[in-house]
């Protein structure tokens, strides 16, 4: 996935009001949207490189959009509004292995009365629903983690799976690692224990995990290899 325009390099001063972002750009302070309602645990240190992008749109109020942070040399990609993106691409290119060649996909998929999964995959074998979730917590080296803060709508999203799967679905779970510097995955059971619970106990119904990590460019980012889950 492809960014529309170029990267711009700038310094973190500070987050407020969870959608702003204060930047040092060339010694000139801007104010960029932050697409990440998350609590952006470990990644808010004031110094450390951004990444941003400037949108050609004369309608936006804030120009900029903050897409990377850089954390130990690192890159972290902090936008959950391109995560589906990411990972509909990788689908598009049959990266994913759980997936034949030869699928439909469709996004955005009504379930019940009150859930919209990311995305149905069907062809004459199977039909699949998929929620996509996106990982920038890692407390320790080598060792992503999900959620960095409590949950509400990500447990409804498993029990709603689970109904899924009882209506004859298959059903997953992937969790997009945006960044290159972990090798495995795991729940953060002490952030959210009734997360932890609830998946673990959705994964004995046979809902299925997918966890890979992201490649990043100066261009964009791409799905890169399968990471390890460790299950709790």
């Amino acid at each position: 996935m492809n960014f529309e325009n170029k990267l711009i390099s700038g310094e973190f001063v500070k987050r407020y009001k969870r959608f702003f972002v204060d930047v040092k750009i060339k010694n000139k302070l801007i104010t960029a949207h932050c697409p990440n309602t998350g609590s952006m645990q470990g990644l808010l240190k004031k110094g450390n490189k951004v990444w941003l992008t400037k949108t050609t749109n004369p309608k936006r109020k804030l120009k900029y959009t903050l897409q990377f942070i850089e954390v130990n040399n690192s890159k972290v990609g902090i936008n959950t509004h391109i995560t589906n993106k990411i990972f509909l691409e990788a689908l598009k290119e049959n990266k994913i292995e759980n997936f034949d060649k030869d699928i439909n996909i469709k996004s955005e998929v009504k379930f019940g009365n009150n859930t919209r999964f990311d995305f149905l995959i069907t062809n004459k074998k199977y039909k699949a629903f998929i929620e996509v979730k996106n990982v920038t917590l890692s407390r320790k080296s080598k060792i992503a983690e999900f959620p960095d803060t409590v949950t509400s709508r990500g447990a409804k999203h498993i029990s709603e799976l689970i109904k899924a799967r009882k209506k004859g679905f298959d059903v997953f779970i992937a969790f997009v690692i945006q960044r290159e510097d972990c090798n495995k995955f795991k729940i953060a059971d002490d952030l959210d224990a009734k997360y932890s619970s609830l998946l673990s106990k959705a994964v004995k119904k046979k809902l299925k995990i997918l966890c890979y990590d992201c490649k990043f460019s100066l261009k964009g980012i791409k799905l890169g290899k399968k990471i390890e889950f460790n299950e709790n």
